[in-house]
């Protein structure tokens, strides 16, 4: 397929834009913002000095099409096998692949049969194994038929563009008492871990306190080892912070999450960057180090960087955001990726983020410190369900009702 480009004119894309479903639960009013104090763990890499300055004021940004046809995409990552295929899921329960920019006809994997899909629900996640090129290993995320969630491992067959339907093996079950709040990211770290983002439980204003409770596995980041020995499912690392005590679910990495859409490592700092989808005020960005383990994002005691449930609240030792929007620009954040590709220069550095709703898109220097507000560079880029990376480092989104894929680059 060639390439067609997306041309920024006065900062708006000229493709179509989806409107923002209502906010669910009750209108909150807006809390007193609190001074962004943030936790000692919340800092910069040293390597970050070391970086050639970001100027967003730089960056104007082209979209190319480069995959069309697809059905609600949700996702886009790649094997890190050196084929240079992009896997896209579909909120519908396929894995399609992306070929040299052709759409290949037979899906990776076709799940949908398990999955249930609409709104927050469907195949939400895809991580690939970083042996995959060797064990044909890779793992899901969906939504299954009672409507919770299920994370399990499947298996390339001898055909490199067709998965092992029948070799599934279920990792984790988790029940959702809400058809919302599903979180669904799942990535692997620079430490090899497994990393699961987990929503809430949804219904609004975190009904069950599920942020806030080391019990459960919602509202959290997970972290485990899908390499464990001795025929488990997976194994706890002994890092975790939660791991030898009784009161809390070893697998917890992190905590205080609403609806985390998409989080990413740095590839050139490691560093853990999280979005993460606000109630109905402010939508927020988070950047800590990857290896700083049990730490509290702050929901729902705060949402972004200000009380929620009270106008008092104790702000220390929780991490808040570096940077963000309100609900004036936005209503539902797709959390991006610090761009370390080569064929968009301008963009090097830049942590590049966007809006489902408004579908704006926002670039932030990633050596940023305290709280910085982020810089538009794209307006009405539609309906902007997700940022995903090839082997290079270049980076693309989805237009989820246009069932488009789309490379960001620069003129």
């Amino acid at each position: 397929m060639t390439k067609r480009r997306c041309l920024v004119a006065g900062g708006a894309l000229l493709l179509g834009l989806v409107g923002c479903a209502p906010n669910e639960g009750p209108p909150v009013a807006d809390p007193p913002v609190v001074s962004p104090t943030a936790a000692p763990t919340v800092s910069s890499s040293p390597r970050d000095s070391a970086r050639a300055s970001f100027d967003p004021s730089a960056v104007e940004l082209e979209l190319d099409v480069v995959a069309e046809g697809l059905d609600s995409p949700l996702g886009i990552t790649n094997a890190g096998d050196g084929s240079d295929r992009l896997f896209v899921t579909e909120q519908v329960g396929r894995i399609r692949i992306v070929d040299g920019g052709e759409l290949v006809t037979e899906p990776f994997l076709d799940v949908s049969e398990l999955v249930v899909a609409g709104g927050e629900q469907g195949l939400l996640g895809l991580a690939f194994h970083p042996d995959y090129q060797d064990n044909g290993r890779f793992f899901v995320n969906y939504t299954d038929t009672d409507g919770d969630t299920v994370v399990a491992e499947y298996r390339v067959s001898d055909n490199p563009d067709v998965a092992d339907p029948d070799s599934q093996r279920v990792l984790l079950r988790i029940d959702q008492p809400f058809p919302n709040h599903n979180g669904g990211h799942v990535a692997f770290g620079p430490d090899g871990y497994l990393y699961v983002a987990t929503g809430d439980g949804g219904g609004g204003g975190d009904p069950h306190e599920n942020g806030q409770d080391l019990t459960t596995l919602l509202g959290k980041l997970l972290r485990i080892d899908v390499d464990a020995p001795g025929g488990e499912p997976y194994g706890i690392p002994g890092d975790n912070p939660f791991a030898d005590k009784g009161d809390a679910r070893p697998e917890i990495w992190a905590y205080g999450l609403r609806n985390p859409w998409r989080f990413s490592f740095d590839r050139a700092t490691n560093d853990l960057w999280i979005a993460d989808v606000g109630q109905s005020a402010f939508e927020e960005v988070n950047r800590v180090r990857a290896a700083a383990a049990g730490l509290d994002y702050g929901w729902d005691v705060m949402e972004g960087r200000n009380c929620f449930e009270v106008a008092d609240c104790e702000t220390q030792g929780r991490v808040l955001p570096v940077t963000g929007y309100s609900h004036d620009d936005g209503c539902s954040i797709t959390g991006g990726y610090v761009y370390r590709g080569s064929d968009a220069p301008e963009l090097q550095g830049g942590y590049v983020f966007g809006d489902y709703c408004s579908g704006s898109i926002w670039v932030l220097d990633a050596r940023a410190k305290g709280f910085v507000a982020p810089v538009r560079v794209a307006a009405e880029a539609g309906s902007i369900s997700t940022f995903g990376e090839d082997e290079d480092g270049e980076l693309y989104m989805a237009n989820l009702a246009l069932g488009q894929i789309l490379q960001l680059t620069t003129r």
